[in-house]
């Protein structure tokens, strides 16, 4: 009896999360779909264009979202089992608060991996033809920076020169172990600039002690030169921000090139410890948006409880978007910074199961 009851409850959680998430769904569209129309309405392109881009980035967005559509949908989970008093019943059965609880809990680990093994990887997929495809219209379409096991990688364009630049390390402000292709705007090359230090702190990079090759001819520079460039440290930072577009594979080699180049890996650490941590995250958000329903009075109104809901997940949201700037930023180390909050949160949790079962 009790099995089925079992199989019951996590059928109707499962239908919550669904509906919750169908609904975010297309909450997320409409209001992306806006922003791609505004990007695009100086470009021609079809009229579907926008909407197909943002198909494209919804999977990616959601995905971030999901802990709060877990807690939602336990609230609407818990609202259902109240309005029809299946509590009362359920107890008489032998399944008490506490085993509900788990039944939930269990449920959304298992969902918990599932989203990363599958909806992560297609997401991810998905967000990377979004980016391949919008940076087409971008104004910054001829600039390029990557990361390789070579090294740095920059593609550059200003006034009537090209630049390729190719640096081996990068250490605060500078480019080390750095070497720059010039061409004209037909590529013919007009020089190779090689420099153990550049300083990139501002768009005129000054290179120190420069070698320069013209012809196969070598010049050397005892002081430095400046040139105008479109990237600066700032700039080269930001365009390694956006992770969600590589998967956990796609990370981890990522990770390991940019340990080669002596870049910060800790946003890329941080990354795939949020992937790690989600099915956990998720357990600990329906439990704690249980117990909040367990323990207040059940002849509050439904939107009471929408609000209540609302409240607790921006809360939560500021809270662990808290730990994790001050992880990123060095603060405090990248594995305290994703897990101590869920640490915290699951000591709540059990403070509020001590008397749950009273309810």
């Amino acid at each position: 009896m009790i099995r089925i009851y079992q199989k019951y409850l996590a059928q109707l959680f499962l239908k919550k999360v669904f509906i919750i998430f169908g609904v975010f769904l297309c909450l997320t569209f409409i209001l992306s779909v806006f922003e791609e129309i505004g990007f695009f309405k100086d470009s021609e392109v079809h009229w579907l264009y926008p909407f197909f881009l943002t198909f494209l980035n919804t999977p990616a967005t959601l995905f971030e979202i999901f802990p709060f559509i877990f807690l939602i949908a336990s609230q609407f989970f818990f609202i259902e089992l109240i309005e029809k008093n299946e509590l009362e019943f359920l107890k008489i059965h032998g399944l008490n608060n506490i085993k509900i609880l788990k039944i939930i809990s269990i449920t959304s680990i298992i969902l918990g991996f599932l989203l990363i093994v599958i909806f992560y990887h297609f997401s991810s997929k998905l967000k990377f033809i979004y980016f391949d495809l919008k940076n087409g219209y971008s104004k910054d379409d001829k600039y390029l920076a990557v990361v390789t096991e070579n090294g740095l990688w920059i593609k550059d364009e200003i006034y009537k020169s090209k630049y390729i630049v190719n640096a081996k390390k990068i250490e605060n402000n500078f480019l080390k172990d750095v070497s720059i292709t010039e061409f004209d705007e037909d590529f013919k090359l007009i020089r190779v600039i090689e420099s153990l230090n550049v300083d990139i702190s501002s768009l005129n990079w000054i290179i120190y002690k420069p070698s320069i090759y013209i012809d196969n001819l070598k010049s050397n520079f005892t002081d430095e030169l400046v040139i105008e460039t479109h990237f600066n440290q700032k700039k080269i930072t930001s365009l390694f921000r956006n992770l969600s577009s590589l998967s956990i594979f796609e990370l981890k080699k990522l990770k390991k090139d940019y340990e080669n180049l002596g870049y910060d890996t800790s946003n890329i650490s941080s990354h795939l410890n949020r992937i790690y941590s989600l099915p956990f995250y998720l357990s600990i958000m329906s439990l704690f948006s249980g117990i909040l329903m367990l323990n207040i009075k059940r002849n509050k109104p439904i939107y009471f409880h929408i609000i209540l809901g609302i409240l607790s997940s921006v809360l939560i949201y500021y809270f662990y978007y808290l730990f994790n700037i001050m992880g990123e930023n060095g603060k405090i180390p990248i594995l305290t910074a994703v897990w101590l909050p869920l640490f915290i949160l699951m000591i709540i949790i059990s403070i509020g199961l001590v008397r749950v079962n009273e309810k």
